[in-house]
């Protein structure tokens, strides 16, 4: 994923099966409740999900290239989605967009970004969620930079993060370093 080479829609492909292998790290201490199940031999017990099922919150526009892989793992979970971009003068976030079920209080809700850069966009959208009532909250990211999650877990120390990598740096612009790019362009194609 991280080659300069790498086409989009390997990217992509990439990044959906990364996605399943860290939302099966993300809900496992969500909790469980055996439920009477037939088999097609005998009557047995099997652990699922207790309550209702989990939102996922992209944040967009990168956050949807994890979607589909983190559905696959959670079909029945409903999706929400948080508009925020880098102000690449003063790298803060800019919100354009917040469309969220309303019962976040109720459900266990899985936000995701590619990137963990700077955290500043992670911790506004944590910040908007928890202002619409999100109480059990949970942060998944590809890769992140020591500066984001220190300013993440400072922000918001409640919130456990899971990454796939956690990188050496930010540059100057604040991307992270080695990293592999702006995440949106490369799932997207767009320059």
């Amino acid at each position: 994923m991280r080659r300069e080479d790498t086409p989009s829609p390997v990217f992509r492909q990439l990044l959906s099966e990364i996605a399943l292998l860290l939302t099966y790290e993300l809900t496992r201490t969500l909790p469980l409740e055996r439920v009477q199940i037939r088999t097609p031999l005998v009557q047995t017990e099997a652990p699922v999900l207790a309550g209702p099922p989990p939102v996922l919150i992209s944040i967009l526009r990168a956050g949807n290239g994890l979607l589909d892989g983190m559905l696959q793992l959670l079909p029945t979970a409903s999706v929400g989605h948080v508009g925020l971009y880098r102000n690449e003068e003063t790298l803060e976030p800019v919100e354009y967009y917040l469309k969220v079920p309303r019962d976040l209080g109720q459900r266990p809700t899985l936000v995701v970004d590619p990137m963990l850069a700077t955290g500043q966009s992670a911790i506004a959208a944590i910040t908007m969620l928890k202002g619409r009532g999100a109480v059990d909250l949970r942060f998944l990211c590809l890769l992140a930079a020591p500066e984001g999650i220190a300013a993440f877990t400072e922000a918001h120390p409640d919130v456990p993060v899971v990454t796939a990598a956690i990188d050496d740096h930010l540059n100057e612009r604040g991307y992270i370093v080695p990293g592999l790019g702006d995440a949106g362009d490369r799932i997207y194609g767009t320059p």
